[in-house]
Protein backbone atom coordinates (compact mmCIF):
# COMPACT_ATOMS: atom_id res chain seq x y z
CA UNK A 1 0.00 0.00 0.00
CA UNK A 2 1.40 3.54 -0.69
CA UNK A 3 2.05 5.83 1.82
CA UNK A 4 0.49 9.00 2.43
CA UNK A 5 3.21 10.79 3.95
CA UNK A 6 6.37 9.47 2.30
CA UNK A 7 10.23 11.18 3.04
CA UNK A 8 12.89 9.85 1.08
CA UNK A 9 16.39 10.70 1.89
CA UNK A 10 15.42 14.25 2.83
CA UNK A 11 18.07 16.65 3.99
CA UNK A 12 17.74 19.96 4.81
CA UNK A 13 19.97 23.00 5.31
CA UNK A 14 19.06 26.33 6.46
CA UNK A 15 22.11 28.09 4.96
CA UNK A 16 25.19 26.86 3.13
CA UNK A 17 26.90 26.54 6.05
CA UNK A 18 28.23 23.07 7.54
CA UNK A 19 26.23 23.48 10.91
CA UNK A 20 23.13 24.47 9.67
CA UNK A 21 22.45 20.69 8.31
CA UNK A 22 18.90 20.26 10.40
CA UNK A 23 17.63 17.07 8.82
CA UNK A 24 20.32 14.36 6.81
CA UNK A 25 19.06 11.76 4.91
CA UNK A 26 15.68 11.08 6.79
CA UNK A 27 13.55 8.55 5.60
CA UNK A 28 9.81 6.99 6.95
CA UNK A 29 6.38 6.68 5.81
CA UNK A 30 3.16 7.07 6.98
CA UNK A 31 -0.03 5.12 6.04
CA UNK A 32 -3.46 6.75 5.47
CA UNK A 33 -5.52 7.15 8.59
CA UNK A 34 -2.48 6.34 10.67
CA UNK A 35 -1.02 8.42 14.25
CA UNK A 36 2.92 8.32 14.50
CA UNK A 37 4.78 10.12 16.78
CA UNK A 38 7.82 11.72 16.45
CA UNK A 39 10.22 11.89 19.55
CA UNK A 40 13.69 12.89 19.94
CA UNK A 41 16.81 15.23 21.95
CA UNK A 42 16.11 18.88 21.92
CA UNK A 43 17.45 20.89 18.45
CA UNK A 44 16.89 17.04 16.42
CA UNK A 45 14.85 19.00 13.56
CA UNK A 46 11.52 17.39 14.67
CA UNK A 47 9.64 20.89 14.19
CA UNK A 48 12.04 21.01 10.73
CA UNK A 49 10.67 17.85 9.90
CA UNK A 50 6.91 19.05 10.19
CA UNK A 51 7.75 22.00 7.96
CA UNK A 52 9.36 19.83 5.66
CA UNK A 53 6.38 17.48 5.20
CA UNK A 54 3.81 20.76 5.26
CA UNK A 55 5.91 22.16 2.35
CA UNK A 56 6.39 25.67 4.19
CA UNK A 57 10.04 24.78 3.92
CA UNK A 58 11.37 22.95 0.67
CA UNK A 59 13.96 20.15 1.35
CA UNK A 60 17.61 20.59 0.41
CA UNK A 61 17.62 17.15 -0.99
CA UNK A 62 15.42 13.78 -1.36
CA UNK A 63 11.82 13.64 -2.26
CA UNK A 64 8.84 14.28 -0.15
CA UNK A 65 5.38 12.81 -1.21
CA UNK A 66 1.87 13.49 0.62
CA UNK A 67 -1.05 11.96 -1.37
CA UNK A 68 0.98 10.59 -4.30
CA UNK A 69 2.51 13.87 -5.41
CA UNK A 70 5.83 15.59 -4.54
CA UNK A 71 5.47 18.61 -2.24
CA UNK A 72 6.88 21.54 -3.70
CA UNK A 73 4.75 24.44 -2.14
CA UNK A 74 2.14 24.95 1.01
CA UNK A 75 -0.49 21.98 1.51
CA UNK A 76 -3.59 23.18 1.53
CA UNK A 77 -4.98 19.95 3.43
CA UNK A 78 -3.39 19.89 7.10
CA UNK A 79 -4.51 21.13 10.07
CA UNK A 80 -2.15 22.28 12.61
CA UNK A 81 -2.25 22.87 16.29
CA UNK A 82 1.08 23.82 17.99
CA UNK A 83 2.25 24.40 21.92
CA UNK A 84 0.06 27.95 21.71
CA UNK A 85 -3.04 27.85 20.90
CA UNK A 86 -3.07 31.17 19.48
CA UNK A 87 -6.89 31.95 19.13
CA UNK A 88 -8.28 35.21 17.95
CA UNK A 89 -9.19 37.30 21.13
CA UNK A 90 -12.04 39.35 19.45
CA UNK A 91 -13.57 36.01 18.49
CA UNK A 92 -15.77 33.60 20.19
CA UNK A 93 -14.66 29.95 20.61
CA UNK A 94 -17.19 28.89 17.51
CA UNK A 95 -15.85 31.48 15.49
CA UNK A 96 -11.86 30.65 16.44
CA UNK A 97 -13.06 27.01 15.29
CA UNK A 98 -14.48 28.03 12.22
CA UNK A 99 -11.90 30.26 10.97
CA UNK A 100 -10.54 28.14 8.50
CA UNK A 101 -13.67 27.48 6.86
CA UNK A 102 -13.21 31.14 5.51
CA UNK A 103 -10.19 30.37 3.96
CA UNK A 104 -9.37 26.68 2.64
CA UNK A 105 -11.47 25.76 -0.56
CA UNK A 106 -14.15 24.91 -1.11
CA UNK A 107 -15.00 25.31 2.46
CA UNK A 108 -14.80 29.21 2.13
CA UNK A 109 -16.69 29.28 -0.92
CA UNK A 110 -19.37 27.38 0.24
CA UNK A 111 -19.71 29.08 3.84
CA UNK A 112 -22.10 31.62 3.13
CA UNK A 113 -24.93 28.99 2.09
CA UNK A 114 -23.85 26.21 4.26
CA UNK A 115 -22.93 28.27 7.35
CA UNK A 116 -25.71 26.67 9.20
CA UNK A 117 -24.79 23.14 8.59
CA UNK A 118 -20.97 24.14 9.27
CA UNK A 119 -21.82 25.76 12.31
CA UNK A 120 -23.41 22.66 13.23
CA UNK A 121 -20.43 20.53 12.51
CA UNK A 122 -18.39 23.37 14.85
CA UNK A 123 -20.65 23.04 17.56
CA UNK A 124 -20.29 19.10 17.27
CA UNK A 125 -16.62 18.88 17.33
CA UNK A 126 -16.66 21.20 20.53
CA UNK A 127 -18.95 18.77 21.91
CA UNK A 128 -16.80 16.24 21.18
CA UNK A 129 -13.88 17.44 23.03
CA UNK A 130 -15.96 18.60 26.10
CA UNK A 131 -16.69 22.74 25.30
CA UNK A 132 -20.49 21.68 24.79
CA UNK A 133 -21.60 25.69 26.29
CA UNK A 134 -18.70 27.47 25.44
CA UNK A 135 -19.31 28.35 21.63
CA UNK A 136 -20.33 31.93 23.03
CA UNK A 137 -16.94 32.40 25.07
CA UNK A 138 -13.73 34.56 24.28
CA UNK A 139 -10.49 32.93 24.65
CA UNK A 140 -9.78 34.72 27.24
CA UNK A 141 -12.92 33.16 29.40
CA UNK A 142 -11.24 29.74 28.84
CA UNK A 143 -8.68 28.05 30.62
CA UNK A 144 -5.44 26.90 29.06
CA UNK A 145 -6.61 23.38 28.00
CA UNK A 146 -9.98 24.61 27.05
CA UNK A 147 -8.15 26.93 24.66
CA UNK A 148 -6.23 23.52 23.39
CA UNK A 149 -9.30 21.55 22.83
CA UNK A 150 -10.84 24.50 20.59
CA UNK A 151 -7.64 24.68 18.87
CA UNK A 152 -7.85 20.87 17.95
CA UNK A 153 -11.25 21.30 16.37
CA UNK A 154 -10.07 24.27 14.59
CA UNK A 155 -7.72 22.29 12.75
CA UNK A 156 -10.04 19.46 12.36
CA UNK A 157 -13.11 21.46 11.24
CA UNK A 158 -12.15 21.44 7.29
CA UNK A 159 -11.64 17.85 7.23
CA UNK A 160 -7.58 17.94 6.85
CA UNK A 161 -6.97 14.39 5.26
CA UNK A 162 -3.34 15.33 7.61
CA UNK A 163 -3.11 16.72 11.18
CA UNK A 164 0.38 18.29 12.12
CA UNK A 165 0.76 18.45 16.04
CA UNK A 166 3.90 20.75 17.23
CA UNK A 167 4.00 20.17 21.47
CA UNK A 168 0.43 20.76 21.70
CA UNK A 169 0.40 20.37 25.51
CA UNK A 170 3.72 20.56 26.30
CA UNK A 171 2.64 23.94 28.41
CA UNK A 172 -0.05 22.39 30.43
CA UNK A 173 0.04 20.93 33.75
CA UNK A 174 -0.18 16.81 33.60
CA UNK A 175 -3.72 15.93 34.84
CA UNK A 176 -4.43 18.37 31.59
CA UNK A 177 -2.20 17.24 29.51
CA UNK A 178 -4.07 13.29 30.22
CA UNK A 179 -7.32 15.08 29.38
CA UNK A 180 -6.60 16.02 26.16
CA UNK A 181 -4.83 12.86 25.40
CA UNK A 182 -8.27 11.46 25.43
CA UNK A 183 -10.44 14.15 23.79
CA UNK A 184 -7.44 13.50 20.81
CA UNK A 185 -8.13 10.05 21.04
CA UNK A 186 -11.39 10.16 20.85
CA UNK A 187 -11.20 12.87 17.60
CA UNK A 188 -8.70 10.74 15.87
CA UNK A 189 -11.29 7.53 16.29
CA UNK A 190 -14.25 9.86 15.08
CA UNK A 191 -12.39 11.86 12.33
CA UNK A 192 -9.51 8.80 11.35
CA UNK A 193 -7.02 11.51 9.79
CA UNK A 194 -3.73 11.03 9.26
CA UNK A 195 -1.58 12.38 12.01
CA UNK A 196 2.18 13.38 13.07
CA UNK A 197 2.74 14.77 16.87
CA UNK A 198 6.10 15.99 17.69
CA UNK A 199 6.34 15.64 21.48
CA UNK A 200 9.07 15.50 24.12
CA UNK A 201 6.75 13.19 26.11
CA UNK A 202 7.54 9.98 25.76
CA UNK A 203 4.00 8.90 27.86
CA UNK A 204 2.19 10.76 25.39
CA UNK A 205 3.63 9.07 22.42
CA UNK A 206 3.37 5.35 23.76
CA UNK A 207 -0.24 6.28 24.77
CA UNK A 208 -1.44 7.86 21.41
CA UNK A 209 0.52 6.70 18.92
CA UNK A 210 0.51 3.90 16.07
CA UNK A 211 4.14 4.27 15.93
CA UNK A 212 7.01 6.23 17.69
CA UNK A 213 9.87 7.38 15.44
CA UNK A 214 13.20 8.68 17.13
CA UNK A 215 15.30 11.17 15.85
CA UNK A 216 18.98 11.16 16.01
CA UNK A 217 21.06 14.41 17.35
CA UNK A 218 21.44 17.04 15.03
CA UNK A 219 21.38 16.33 12.10
CA UNK A 220 18.36 14.77 12.84
CA UNK A 221 17.35 11.08 11.13
CA UNK A 222 15.72 8.32 12.15
CA UNK A 223 17.37 6.00 14.00
CA UNK A 224 14.05 3.94 15.48
CA UNK A 225 10.84 2.59 14.16
CA UNK A 226 8.87 1.86 17.69
CA UNK A 227 5.07 -0.48 16.74
CA UNK A 228 3.11 0.57 19.30
CA UNK A 229 0.70 -2.69 19.19
CA UNK A 230 -2.54 -1.63 21.74
CA UNK A 231 -5.87 -1.53 21.46
CA UNK A 232 -7.94 0.77 20.76
CA UNK A 233 -9.66 3.05 22.70
CA UNK A 234 -6.48 3.45 24.96
CA UNK A 235 -7.06 3.80 28.96
CA UNK A 236 -4.65 6.58 30.86
CA UNK A 237 -4.04 3.51 33.65
CA UNK A 238 -2.60 1.25 30.08
CA UNK A 239 0.65 4.25 30.65
CA UNK A 240 1.31 2.47 34.13
CA UNK A 241 1.43 -1.05 32.84
CA UNK A 242 4.38 -2.76 32.51
CA UNK A 243 4.24 -2.86 28.63
CA UNK A 244 3.98 0.44 28.50
CA UNK A 245 6.15 1.43 30.66
CA UNK A 246 8.82 -0.89 29.16
CA UNK A 247 8.39 0.91 25.98
CA UNK A 248 9.27 4.25 27.40
CA UNK A 249 11.79 2.83 28.80
CA UNK A 250 13.40 1.60 25.59
CA UNK A 251 12.84 5.23 23.90
CA UNK A 252 14.50 6.96 26.63
CA UNK A 253 17.48 4.58 26.14
CA UNK A 254 17.78 5.46 22.43
CA UNK A 255 17.19 8.95 23.22
CA UNK A 256 19.98 9.13 25.72
CA UNK A 257 22.35 7.24 23.32
CA UNK A 258 21.75 9.23 20.44
CA UNK A 259 22.20 12.69 22.70
CA UNK A 260 25.64 10.37 24.18
CA UNK A 261 26.53 10.63 20.55
CA UNK A 262 26.10 13.56 19.79
CA UNK A 263 28.20 14.78 22.87
CA UNK A 264 31.30 12.32 21.96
Amino acid sequence: MTNFVQLQQVSLKYNEEESALALYRTSFGVASGEFIAVVGPSGCGKSTLMKVVTGLWPATAGQVMVADKPVTTPLNFVGMAFQNPSLLPWRTTLKNVMLPLEIVEPHASRLRSDREAYEAKARELLALVGLKGCEDKYPWQLSGGMQQRAQLCRALIHEPSLLMLDEPFGALDMFTREELWLALQDLWIARRPTVILVTHDLREAVFLADRVLVMSARPGRIILDCKIDMERPRRLERTYEPESVALVHELREHISAARAKAAA
